[in-house]
């Protein structure tokens, strides 16, 4: 039975277990830091638990009071030990059923509808022990508006942070303000108030930093703590993986990998690539494979990632396609902290970012926010190079602002998901096509890359020596964009004119084409297939670069929807599908692929949603409620937004 203390003050910034264990030097973080003068100020009072202590070597931090329709959270201690390496499994016992997102995490957080008591099982397992304890907590009905900062959880030392401040009854409270208990020593970027980051500070202890939100709402001012528990970690002692991971496993544990997913392709401590023997391409186990064979090599941060990953598969690919392609793959890795998706060689996996598989509020809660490393890449640019995926000359896909918490469906996320999907699987089967799986020799992966690539016998390097891209220009610009290079004097000087003459004539269908020959071989396949498998067409154009650039204040120089479908790009791309894909068709699915439809120079992109087709007729009638829709405005997304090139040593491995 658990024993409940009298409530004690804990100050968050004390260590939170007794035994000490190795920490990394703080790795490189992805994500510029946040700026260290940034005026935060210490909350005036330390913030306070109760603890509830059991005969084990575990103690629960439960808040002083829990109310309805407010974040809550309960902290697992393990009094003995960090928690690295053990294993945590909450279930609900009793109460009105709670949507448990971090049920495998120390960190249980959720937000409970009802009032009642509420009764969880934990299970701490690993290193020999297997612990199982009962915490009970009272809800009480709110009574009024509450502030409501998500979302409480668990991070390793060293990697970023987010946490978000949510509208009340659709509305943001204003003059938001954040402070820190006393003793915590990060500093937050507040350039979008409603959503601090900042970078967990490597800890000797597991240790909770709280934070406290207030803000006005209604003529009252409200408040809201917010806790995250950073853990102690072994020694990043990986050459690949030298900035902290999230904590991965895999997603199903009865799995004939469940063992090794993890460590051979999310690991701080991987030091070399796994051999094929140990993890193999999905194709080399199968050539029919099953959703179930591809969900044995998922790896997930959280379960409703692996969840909604395997809904996906069997609800939105009803060609096979995905099933079909992800044999080239050795496993496929979702995880809070990944952004953007990735293929990557050295481990044969794709990584995908989860913001394109949430189906509810409290799973987009749990993905960090902090941005793309590449966001400033190119700001001494003078031009842009927006993308947006249509159909019937609307957008193909809904936006979701964070702003306001609401839930999707599956079909809502495919056209997204669909395109990352052929993208990064273009590349698993550029390096790795089902006609060669039975002659990789390995012992690693990497092998037989190199093998191949010496050979010039990969799709991409194929396509490079029959049809390479000319455009000199467009290369340097790409280096400087996706790749961090510094911009010289004269693509400084390039305006949006220049760039559609070095873009326009040359048989790329995407800027992001220039930064590998990989990449043009997956952006060929990823346009050509949505266009086939889903009749959702690609804008693509150059603009100019204004400050604070939107769909409404740039203006479209030249630009075109479908752009696949130009005649010196398409035997490009029918080589490409014919070597990857070619159940699908390729020579008819190329054939039958629609004309590009021309922007208007001198409008704004968003003014261009709406298109004539080359007979001079809309293809397809606008409503009204479809035309409010086109007048309003998207973040806008860049080429290559979706994706990264992962490199490492090699600048030929991706």
């Amino acid at each position: 039975m658990a024993m409940s203390r009298n409530i004690i003050s804990l100050l968050v910034s004390a260590c939170f277990l007794t035994a000490c264990g190795g920490s990394s030097d703080p790795a490189p973080s992805p994500t510029p830091p946040p700026d260290p003068n940034l005026p935060i100020s210490q909350c005036d009072n330390p913030v306070e638990w109760s603890v509830v202590e059991t005969t084990d070597n575990i103690e629960f931090l439960t808040e002083l009071a829990y109310q309805t329709d407010q974040p809550a959270v309960i902290i697992a201690k393990l009094t003995d030990k960090n928690s690295s390496g053990m294993r945590f499994q909450w279930q609900q016992i009793s109460g009105e059923p709670l949507t448990l997102i971090s049920d495998k995490s120390p960190v249980l957080n959720f937000t409970p509808a009802n009032s009642g008591d509420y009764q969880f099982k934990l299970t701490v397992s690993g290193t020999g022990q297997n612990i199982t304890q009962f915490v009970t907590i009272n809800v009480n009905n709110a009574q009024q508006s509450s502030l409501a900062v998500n979302s409480d959880h668990q991070v390793v030392e060293g990697n970023n942070v987010s946490i978000r401040l949510a509208s009340i009854n659709g509305q943001m409270p204003t003059n938001i303000d954040w402070c820190i208990y006393s003793g915590t020593d990060v500093n937050l970027d507040l350039s979008n108030p409603a959503r601090p980051l900042f970078v967990a500070p490597n800890v000797a202890q597991d240790r909770v930093i709280s934070i406290r939100a207030s803000a006005d709402f209604n003529g009252q001012t409200l408040t809201d703590d917010v806790h995250i528990l950073v853990t102690n970690e072994a020694n990043i002692s990986s050459p690949y993986f030298d900035s902290p991971l999230a904590r991965t496993y895999a997603y199903k544990t009865n799995s004939a990998y469940s063992n090794r997913l993890t460590q051979c392709t999310y690991s701080n401590t991987l030091n070399s690539s796994c051999t094929i023997s140990q993890l193999p391409l999905i194709g080399q186990q199968t050539t029919n494979p099953s959703i179930s064979n591809i969900m044995d090599r998922v790896v997930v941060s959280h379960d409703w990632m692996g969840r909604n990953f395997e809904q996906f598969l069997q609800q939105q690919d009803p060609h096979g396609d995905f099933i079909t392609l992800l044999q080239s793959v050795s496993a496929i890795v979702i995880s809070y902290d990944i952004r953007p998706s990735f293929y990557w060689v050295v481990t044969g996996a794709i990584y995908l970012d989860p913001d394109n598989l949430w189906l509810t509020s409290a799973e987009r809660d749990s993905i960090n926010e902090a941005p793309d490393y590449r966001s400033d890449f190119g700001n001494d640019l003078q031009f842009l190079m927006p993308w947006r995926h249509v159909k019937n000359n609307q957008y193909a896909y809904s936006s979701y602002p964070y702003e306001n918490r609401t839930n999707r469906t599956i079909k809502d996320l495919t056209p997204r998901l669909a395109s990352l999907l052929y993208h990064e699987l273009a590349h698993a089967n550029d390096f790795f096509p089902r006609s060669v799986h039975a002659d990789l020799q390995g012992p690693t992966l990497l092998d037989d890359f190199y093998k191949r690539t010496n050979n010039s016998a990969l799709i991409s390097d194929q396509l490079s020596n029959f049809s390479p891209l000319q455009s000199s220009e467009m290369y340097g610009l790409a280096n400087v964009s996706f790749k961090g290079e510094t911009a010289n004097a004269t693509q400084k000087s390039y305006v949006a004119s220049d760039v559609t003459s070095f873009f326009k004539p040359d048989h790329a269908s995407d800027y992001y084409a220039y930064s590998s020959t990989r990449e043009d071989v997956a952006m060929l396949f990823e346009e050509a297939l949505m266009s086939h498998r889903y009749a959702i067409l690609r804008d693509v154009a150059v603009t100019d670069a204004p400050e604070n650039a939107s769909g409404s204040t740039i203006t479209v120089n030249w630009g075109q929807r479908g752009r696949i479908g130009e005649a010196t790009i398409k035997p490009r791309a029918e080589f490409v599908i014919s070597e990857i894909l070619p159940e699908v068709g390729s020579t008819t699915l190329v054939d039958n692929l629609p004309e590009p439809l021309p922007m208007v120079a001198g409008k704004s992109w968003l003014e261009n949603l709406t298109l004539i087709s080359n007979d001079g007729f809309v293809p397809q009638k606008v409503n009204q409620v479809e035309q409010r829709s086109n007048t309003q405005e998207r973040p806008l997304e860049l080429s290559g937004s979706q994706h990264k090139i992962r490199q490492k040593e090699d600048d030929t491995v991706e």
